[in-house]
């Protein structure tokens, strides 16, 4: 099958929808489909995967990006990101993946037209892009309500996804589905280091871009911890909020203790999880935003890490109970606290093979046969 992926989200960059993307997208390759994925242009380059067609180019605006995708002839149009849903709307047989804020709130610009229709001032004015993009995302946002029941058929990456989108799309019910999402085998050969009396090692990896990610919370709760335990806390990501919360941790005398590493490779990922003991993301539900799933919990499970997560959104899905992991109910500074001691005094304990053999549930083989049967349905 002719398979046309349409994902603004894309490696080289980095983030949990660009993980899916692409293991999404070479599972379909290793299946014997024929793949092309629209995505929008990187500076350093496009990845190079065999099999794969990567055309740049995406542009946000409807005429340019139509025109792009008029070069591909495809049986089956996928769109991983609520935002181009509205390729639905041209007539074309359309899937559509969605993970939780990308039609929560539209996070994706959507102009009718590119800029080049312009005069040549404005259209080279900073500020007159400043001021459209605001417009464009709301047009973005509102055109959900037409492009989404238009879809053939629509896969949500976790229960709680698929039951908060229906609430708001009601239109779309009897064509939604649950394909949940895969861990790459490459965390299963993570080796464990040997950690001998090494302090405890915590990690969290994630964008420190969005507050209820709640990695100052965290650093609060290790704040009433550090004169009665060891241990050392790595913070991978970058993002906005990475300096004050750098800031936080010096002021909380955890600079010893709490180390900030930025954004990392997938070797030095991989390097985090065999050395880390807990990983913990606590993220909170805000209006707008909640985690869908979480890649990183089944990441840290397949590695032989348990996870220290809250009970909310599609994190209780990513997280097995006494599994992979164990649960807060509600992400504030006490919880983490009474959670973290948990772990660090030794009362809760996980085996890393029972870790791994909850993340084993979860595969992209899995995640693109789910596709396939909504791909066979919406051309019938």
């Amino acid at each position: 099958m002719k398979v046309a992926i349409v994902s603004p989200e894309f490696p080289p960059d980095i983030g949990g929808v660009e993980t899916y993307a692409f293991e999404f997208c070479r599972e379909l390759v290793r299946r014997g489909h024929a793949v092309t994925v629209f995505t929008l242009r990187h500076p350093g380059g496009e990845i190079d995967l065999p099999g794969l067609e990567v055309v740049p180019g995406l542009t946000f605006a409807q005429d340019l990006d139509l025109r792009l995708f008029d070069t591909c002839k495809a049986d089956i149009w996928h769109v991983l990101n609520a935002g181009y849903a509205w390729l639905a709307l041209s007539g074309r047989p359309t899937v559509v993946s969605i993970h939780g804020n990308d039609f929560l709130r539209a996070y994706v610009p959507c102009a009718p037209f590119s800029l080049d229709r312009l005069p040549f001032f404005w259209r080279h004015s900073d500020r007159v892009r400043e001021l459209l993009r605001p417009l464009w995302l709301r047009r973005g946002h509102k055109l959900l309500a037409r492009a989404l029941p238009a879809a053939r058929h629509i896969l949500a990456n976790s229960r709680y996804t698929e039951t908060v989108f229906l609430e708001r799309f009601p239109d779309c019910r009897g064509r939604t589905s649950v394909a949940y999402v895969g861990v790459s085998e490459r965390f299963f050969s993570v080796q464990r280091a040997a950690r001998g009396t090494s302090p405890i090692r915590l990690l969290s990896v994630s964008r420190l871009s969005e507050p209820r990610k709640n990695i100052d919370l965290v650093l609060a709760a290790l704040e009433r911890l550090k004169d009665r335990y060891a241990f050392e806390y790595i913070v991978a990501g970058d993002g906005f909020l990475r300096a004050d919360l750098e800031r936080q941790a010096r002021h909380m005398g955890l600079s010893d203790r709490v180390q900030f590493v930025g954004r990392v490779s997938d070797a030095d990922l991989m390097r985090l999880y065999g050395e880390a003991d807990l990983f913990v993301l606590a993220a909170s539900i805000v209006p707008g935003s909640h985690e869908g799933f979480g890649i990183v919990y089944l990441e840290a499970a397949a590695s032989g890490v348990p996870s220290l997560a809250a009970r909310l959104a599609g994190a209780a899905e990513a997280v097995g109970a006494g599994k992979s992991g164990y649960f807060i109910d509600r992400p504030d500074v006490e919880s983490l606290c009474l959670a973290l001691e948990a772990f660090l005094s030794g009362t809760i304990r996980f085996e890393a093979e029972t870790c791994r053999a909850f993340a084993r549930r979860f595969t992209w083989s899995n995640v693109v046969k789910a596709a396939e049967d909504a791909y066979r349905t919406a051309l019938e």
